[in-house]
């Protein structure tokens, strides 16, 4: 069995989506002391239109995060709960092109 070329660049790309997504909700965390969270966007103003790029690269992260919060806490179904990761998946593989298509552009790859 083996694998495309374009399969394993999917999978590299999903994997650095995520991993990107985590790093910026991180860093996010980290110099703000508050969880990166779509209720950003809710605060109007120079703050909303500033968070727009934390929100857009750390989607998967936060999909993720309050989707297994919900299901512990809430006990929210299993399809929300694949429906919700399917998203996520799909977000952090436009999100990992993004990114190896700016790191490639900047290295010069």
């Amino acid at each position: 069995m083996t694998l495309e070329p374009e399969a394993i660049q999917a999978f590299q790309a999903l994997l650095i989506g995520f991993a990107f997504a985590g790093l910026v909700a991180s860093a996010f965390e980290l110099f703000t002391a508050r969880k990166a969270s779509f209720h950003l966007l809710e605060t109007g103003g120079l703050l909303a239109v500033a968070s727009v790029p934390v929100i857009v690269f750390s989607a998967p992260f936060i999909i993720l995060r309050n989707t297994i919060m919900g299901r512990q806490i809430e006990g929210r179904p299993i399809p929300f709960v694949a429906i919700a990761t399917v998203i996520a998946g799909f977000w952090s593989l436009a999100c990992g092109h993004v990114v190896i298509r700016l790191a490639s552009g900047i290295l010069g790859i």
